[in-house]
């Protein structure tokens, strides 16, 4: 009785998890006029993909959001890897209050944020760009993947650290050559968490961007959504959410993969 019921639960669990998601790439491919309607379309089709790249900018928020995702993600993994080492394996004046900085900057909500950094972002003259964006990222993604890279290393013997100086490594390389490739699940996750941070966020866009050609997915979408007693354009943005999920699942699929291997397992054998 116990298993079935567990079966159960599991089975509704995955139902509520999977079926939002399996609906709108089903609904996606209806017609326009039967995308809000249960059941099975009259027929399917691609238009709505269609309508949406011939007849809205999403393939430039495409590209901006793209841009923007990945000098987030690769600026985010440089500063959280090189800051969670040094943390991690040196000590220094400072470092305990770094640490506290670091993690109350997390409890911060992002609307307290954005007046204070419009400021320094307007008086730098980044006000429109993308660049403004990449930095505002980083200071919601940089403190917390320090924090959970600089446990990762924790956890990286410094034995290693010792036979890499014994061999003649100094401290960069000894970073560069020996800990990053065991690192590697711990930096897979650094780089989900900034890649998504990015990609989806809307509040930053919203109040840094003001020109359809430097919006990105999140802001940009909000065209297709008028206001009342406008209906919102649904076979338009169940196409765009579909397009959407696409970069996000392949920067999971190659997380999911470093994690799952394993690659620290070992390493201190011998």
């Amino acid at each position: 009785m116990a298993s079935v019921l567990l079966h159960a639960t599991l089975m509704l669990a995955v139902f509520v998890a999977v079926f939002p998601i399996a609906w709108i790439g089903f609904a996606s491919f209806k017609p326009g006029q039967e995308v809000a309607q249960l059941g099975m379309p009259s027929r399917f089709t691609l238009e709505n993909y269609r309508s949406l790249l011939s007849t809205t900018d999403f393939v430039t928020w495409f590209r901006n959001s793209v841009v923007v995702a990945i000098f987030t993600m690769l600026i985010g993994i440089s500063m959280s890897a090189t800051a969670g080492y040094a943390i991690s394996r040196f000590n220094f004046p400072g470092k305990r209050s770094l640490m506290w900085t670091f993690l109350i900057t997390q409890m911060f909500p992002v609307s307290i944020l954005i007046v204070p950094i419009y400021t320094i972002m307007s008086r730098l003259g980044l006000i429109n760009t993308h660049i403004a964006l990449v930095i505002a990222y980083c200071t919601i993604a940089v403190p917390f993947c320090t924090w959970m890279l600089k446990g990762y290393f924790d956890s990286i013997p410094s034995d290693l650290d010792e036979a890499a100086h014994i061999d003649g490594l100094g401290p960069f390389g000894t970073f560069w050559r020996v800990i990053l490739p065991l690192a590697r699940p711990g930096l897979a996750v650094t780089a989900f968490y900034t890649f998504l941070t990015a990609w989806g966020e809307v509040a930053y866009a919203s109040a840094f961007l003001n020109t359809d050609d430097r919006y990105t997915l999140a802001y940009g979408m909000q065209i297709l959504v008028p206001r009342p007693p406008a209906l919102p354009h649904w076979d338009l943005l169940t196409a765009a959410a579909v397009l959407i999920t696409i970069p996000a699942g392949i920067v999971f699929f190659f997380a999911q993969r470093h994690l799952v291997a394993g690659l620290t397992a070992g390493a201190t054998k011998g």
